[in-house]
């Protein structure tokens, strides 16, 4: 298998007796780039396969987490190249966001040098990992070349009412002057200065997510973890129920609940401290107190109010009419209701809900059972350790008493409710629509003018990009230098040609992230966003890499922007990502995150230096499941290291030193064989760790062959070119050497190994008539044997009384009972 307009590499120097890294490593990468060898050729006559890891942002190093979620998806995309597949492997960095801006304001630096000269640093990195990464595909997305597609998306939303301006609370942080996302408020404090957050309400940008609500609980066609699946699912927050209508003195206040059958357990009423009524329902004598209350919860995160053990609230000094009872109940406030969720208010029913139980009983309020297990006794409100979440029959509830809580009678109630005009069926959901609007400068200019007469309009297609200004100087309060760049601002009015003003706001970072994938199937396209014909033979991504954190916020992102772009006919399915795996966490050898504060950081280039790139790869891949990770064990690289130090020696002409082994041909091709399909099968399973435990294990049976007569004929060159080719996806490098360097040039293949075809297993030769079984004495293992699978169980207990290891401790013994287990256990019990 050959990729079109690579030629076969060519070796001169001799091979080195003893194995040393840094005499190849490097060069083989200079002689793979410039013989192309990883430049994606698309040939339709191979089966699509689009491997993609996370990209980076560009910090300016390449840490081991970097290492640890690169070399395993390299190692399984270059097996499947080996297999005949069409595999596109492309990289690129995730460049704008705060980080610059925070160089531009601590350093004077300017963000656009300061980020282009960490991309040049960490592709250089990169190309050292020895990666098959196909570097003419890379592009980055601060490149205007690619955010001018950022903006004609939002064109096309804004024309088509996905893209839209309202305005909604916000963190905002005073001294920078700009909106934060929950992540980067810590304490309700602005992670970047200090500053204490404040909520604010303002005129944002938005996409309409929440209109593929229900599609995004939808997996069915992409196979991601269980726990990414359910991350999103809570996040998009489907609830099913009603809305209630209870009578105030601001007016009828409506609430959402899941549970419309315990009504009449609905005690108080709770608002959010940023509901619109708030001001309204506020009594003179309490208005002091809730005033205070506002300000503090303004500070406090959706994150951090919904995290809180100690639930906290004032009263507001007014009271609701019950919409069955017609008694009063009170109205407070409180931050664990959220404004942004719902309605922003909610009937407290404390004896079946944990957090409405925590708060009444913290503020005297009342608790009224109304769903009661059968035959149980009533609850007693003051004596009761928690609220009641579990099944049985309404009681306390009028006229529904008797029916039982829960699914069964929601339906029913709900329709009684809706009778009398006081409820209505309802489905809501606990995600809102994406807030993509930023007050920075490093991030994509949202392309729309303001006009006097027109009002807002969107950049026309061909005046996009709308480009960032060159050479700009932040403030030391570090606000965006768009909001004072006149220049910048200036724009004409598309509809009349009048003067208009430019929207000063750049785009959530997450919009790049959100497609980018489609962009590496045709990086240099002009006329358009994405290849079509391209997304319809390699999209969806056969196999999407990384961390666990995007779980959310990325991949539901990119989810939503694929059915948009589904909507718009620009691709033909829903799903970005037919398969995700997420890898785990490299440690600290003191089982911590690795970080510069502490001291702890294991730097890969110093490995590198020290025991080559191969070792490091093998090391990485061979610590821990690859999905589940570890702390690093800073001895443990010494075991890869001398393991292919042994693989190096094995390759040598000349024999293995140590005593003659006995290895009949059968055993060796079994054990090639056995270990081939093994390693396969792993491969699939993205079992990077018994992949290494496999070939090391292989390694010995291979060195006691090259102590035997087998050492030399065609079974053994057929071990070692099985072997060499199993190498190749994990260990780039040394696979290379050797295989130019004894059996290319033995067999006269001058080929690259990495355009050879994965070898196939020879079934009869991978399975065994034999079995090896284990004999035990009395309980203890004394030894084992090779018998015939078909063996009855007289001839394995007389195999057994014959091996030399066993017969010792049956001698002058007197035999209590012997079993055999067929192809598992012989146990010869003795006294």
């Amino acid at each position: 298998m050959t990729d079109t307009n690579i030629q076969p590499i060519q070796i001169e120097e001799e091979k080195s007796a003893r194995y040393n890294p840094a005499a190849f490593e490097v060069a083989w990468q200079d002689r793979w780039e410039a013989a192309g060898l990883y430049t994606f050729q698309d040939d339709p006559e191979r089966p699509a396969h689009y491997a993609l890891t996370m990209f980076p942002y560009p910090s300016g190093n390449l840490h081991m987490g970097h290492w640890y979620a690169y070399v395993a998806p390299d190692a399984r995309a270059r097996w499947l190249r080996m297999n005949g597949q069409n595999v596109l492997f492309p990289m690129g960095f995730d460049a704008f966001g705060l980080p610059a801006e925070n160089a531009a304001i601590k350093r004077g630096l300017d963000p656009k040098n300061w980020t282009y000269q960490n991309i040049a640093d960490m592709t250089g990195q990169f190309r050292r990992m020895g990666t098959m990464i196909d570097w003419s595909r890379q592009f980055n997305t601060c490149d205007p070349e690619y955010y001018r597609w950022n903006q004609w998306f939002f064109t096309e939303m804004f024309r088509k009412g996905l893209a839209y301006k309202k305005n909604g609370l916000v963190n905002w942080c005073p001294n920078d002057q700009t909106v934060l996302a929950n992540e980067q408020v810590v304490n309700g404090h602005c992670e970047r200065c200090g500053a204490a957050v404040e909520r604010r309400e303002l005129s944002q940008w938005y996409m309409k997510i929440t209109e593929y609500a229900d599609e995004l609980l939808d997996f069915s066609e992409t196979d991601m973890p269980e726990r990414v699946r359910l991350m999103q699912t809570n996040w998009i927050g489907k609830s099913v129920g009603a809305e209630l209508d209870f009578d105030t003195p601001a007016g009828v206040e409506t609430v959402f609940t899941t549970r419309p059958d315990t009504v009449m357990g609905a005690t108080f009423l709770v608002l959010a401290p940023e509901h619109r009524k708030v001001a309204a329902l506020t009594t003179p004598d309490q208005l002091a107190e809730v005033t205070a209350y506002i300000e503090t919860a303004g500070g406090k995160t959706d994150v951090d109010r919904q995290s809180a053990t100690e639930k906290t609230g004032v009263f507001t000094g007014s009271y609701a009419t019950h919409p069955i009872s017609g008694h009063q109940i009170p109205i407070w406030i409180a931050d664990y209701v959220l404004v942004t969720y719902g309605t922003g208010s909610i009937m407290a029913v404390p004896a079946h809900d944990g957090r409405d139980f925590e708060f009444a009983r913290k503020f005297g309020l009342p608790i009224q059972e109304v769903i009661r297990p059968e035959g149980a006794e009533p609850m007693d409100p003051l004596s009761a350790a928690e609220a009641y979440t579990g099944e049985g029959l309404l009681v306390n509830s009028g006229e529904f008493d008797g029916l039982p809580g829960g699914k069964a009678s929601i339906a029913a109630v709900t329709a009684q409710l809706a009778e009398r005009g006081v409820a209505r069926a309802k489905t809501t959901y606990r995600l809102r629509d994406w807030l993509i609007s930023r007050q920075r400068f490093w991030g994509t200019p949202i392309p729309i003018v303001y006009c006097p007469e027109h009002g807002a309009q969107p950049v026309p297609e061909g005046e996009l990009p709308v480009r960032l200004p060159e050479n700009v100087t932040f403030t030391p309060a570090g606000q965006s230098p768009l909001k004072t760049d006149e220049v910048f601002k200036a724009a004409k009015c598309p509809v009349c040609g009048g003067p208009a003003e430019r929207d000063t706001d750049t785009m959530d970072t997450f919009v790049d992230s959100s497609w980018y994938m489609y962009r590496f199937l045709n990086p240099h396209l002009e006329t358009g966003a994405v290849d079509v014909e391209a997304a319809r033979r390699f999209m969806p991504i056969d196999l999407y890499t990384g961390g666990i954190e995007h779980a959310i916020l990325h991949l539901l992102y990119s989810r939503f922007w694929t059915r948009v772009m589904r909507d718009m006919g620009l691709t033909d399915h829903a799903e970005p990502f037919k398969v995700v795996r997420n890898q785990g966490i490299i440690l600290a050898a003191d089982g911590e995150k690795m970080s510069k504060s502490r001291g702890n950081v294991v730097d890969p280039g110093d490995l590198v230096r020290e025991y080559g790139i191969d070792t490091v790869r093998t090391y990485l891949m061979f610590i821990a499941p690859w999905e589940v990770g570890g702390p690093w064990d800073p001895s443990g690289i010494n075991g890869p290291a001398k393991w292919l130090s042994r693989v190096y020696t094995l390759f040598g002409d000349e024999g293995a030193a140590g005593p003659a082994e006995s290895m009949g041909e059968a055993d060796l091709r079994y054990a090639v064989h056995s270990t081939l399909k093994k390693v396969t099968g792993d491969f699939e399973r993205l079992s990077f760790n018994t992949i290494v435990s496999s070939l090391m294990e292989l390694t010995n049976t291979l060195v006691k062959a090259k102590r035997s007569p087998l050492y030399g004929t065609p079974a053994w060159t057929e071990a070692l070119n099985i072997f060499n080719l199993m190498l190749a996806p994990m260990v780039p490098h040394l696979a290379e050497e050797l295989w130019q360097n004894s059996l290319g040039q033995a067999k006269g293949e001058r080929g690259s190994v990495h355009l050879a075809q994965w070898p196939a297993t020879d079934e009869a030769a991978a399975t065994r008539d034999t079995v090896t079984i284990g004999v035990q004495v009395s309980g203890k293992v004394r030894g084992q044997v090779v018998i015939s699978k078909a063996a009855t169980q007289e001839e394995a207990l007389a195999a057994a009384r014959a091996e030399a290891s066993v017969a010792k401790f049956l001698e002058g013994k007197e035999t209590v009972k012997e079993v055999y287990v067929p192809g598992k256990i012989i146990n010869i019990v003795v006294r």
